[in-house]
């Protein structure tokens, strides 16, 4: 994913419930849709910025002082401008770009 292009706010807003179970009819499956794809995009972002610290990472793990990187420092600030995947997932869901089945509709089973 491609986090430069996010369109999502910053920060928290208000929002009108009733855009959150326009689709499911159900505001708490929005959502548990919702949390689930913040989780992954949650996963996505550590295991992202994982791998980019790690090409920073030495192998002189000594008692030595180990210095201070300022491109590293520059790529944490920028994640930690980015907005929460919490944010993300829902501008997501009210763009219409996750899409989502629920199991027990699909069965016929009931809850």
């Amino acid at each position: 994913m491609d986090f430069k292009k996010v369109k999502a706010e910053p920060t928290t807003i208000t929002r009108n419930l009733a855009d959150f179970s326009k689709e499911t009819n159900n505001v708490y499956e929005t959502v548990v849709i919702i949390s689930k794809r913040a989780n992954q995009i949650a996963s996505d972002m550590k295991e992202e910025l994982k791998k980019k610290l790690e090409e920073f990472g030495d192998s002189n793990d000594a008692l030595e002082e180990k210095f201070e990187n300022q491109e590293q420092i520059q790529i944490s600030k920028f994640y930690e401008r980015l907005p929460k995947p919490s944010l993300i997932a829902t501008q997501e869901y009210l763009d219409g770009k996750i899409h989502w089945r629920n199991p027990k509709q699909d069965t016929g089973d009931t809850y």
